[in-house]
């Protein structure tokens, strides 16, 4: 079950000023707080309102933070001829603000009306379970090598990269170490690439995992 869940959301600020500055200065270290003492964060957008730069920050420090995450978007009833078309839209907007959130899913709710609340129970364990989810050596391995095989390490200065096995060390995010033989020759999109073969072959919607690269000595 889940320990702790926070509700992040955003004060509904308009006028400009020291104010204004100050308040949301004092919202997003009580976000920052709210993050840190929790497993599960319900990260709330206003529909109405859209991406704010308050709203990247916190984002961005629940991600660094390893928190699972799920988005949600309040106060969809007030969108004007809202359709698939329009919710489509606005996934597409969130998922190029916050390219690292990925793994978040999304959901339109409302908070008067209770559209879609229901739903959030489920979410929220299911993220939870795959924030805490381990996996076995021996199946992550046999991913790994095949991940390898359909698209072999590159190579810099005529050296290749060789990955001889992974493990995984820690949950809360799911955290693993593979173990090759000279960490600088890993790219960042060949550690994406095999992030990606982890996440299609075991399930962690709502939660980031890590990689640790370690030389094998």
């Amino acid at each position: 079950m889940v320990k702790n869940l926070r509700w992040l959301i955003r004060p509904g600020l308009r006028k400009k000023g020291k104010l204004y500055e100050n308040t949301e200065r004092y919202a997003l270290m009580r976000s920052m707080r709210a993050i840190d003492d929790s497993d599960v964060v319900l990260f709330v957008l206003n529909a109405e309102e859209g991406i704010r730069e308050l709203d990247k920050h916190v984002a961005g420090y629940a991600h660094e933070a390893g928190r699972a995450i799920v988005i949600v978007v309040n106060k969809w009833d007030t969108i004007p001829d809202r359709d698939q078309r329009t919710m489509t839209d606005f996934t597409n907007l969130i998922r190029q603000e916050f390219q690292y959130l990925s793994y978040a899913p999304i959901i339109f709710v409302s908070a008067k009306t209770k559209q879609r609340l229901h739903k959030l129970p489920a979410m929220v364990q299911e993220a939870y379970e795959h924030h805490t989810r381990r996996v076995q050596s021996a199946v992550l391995n046999d991913v790994l090598m095949d991940a390898v095989a359909a698209n072999p390490a590159p190579t810099s200065n005529g050296r290749r990269l060789r990955i001889y096995y992974a493990t995984q060390v820690a949950v809360q995010p799911p955290t693993f170490v593979i173990f090759m033989n000279d960490p600088d020759l890993m790219h960042f999109s060949y550690e994406r690439y095999l992030e990606n073969r982890i996440r299609a072959a075991f399930d962690f919607t709502g939660t980031p995992i890590h990689i640790i690269k370690r030389q094998r000595q």
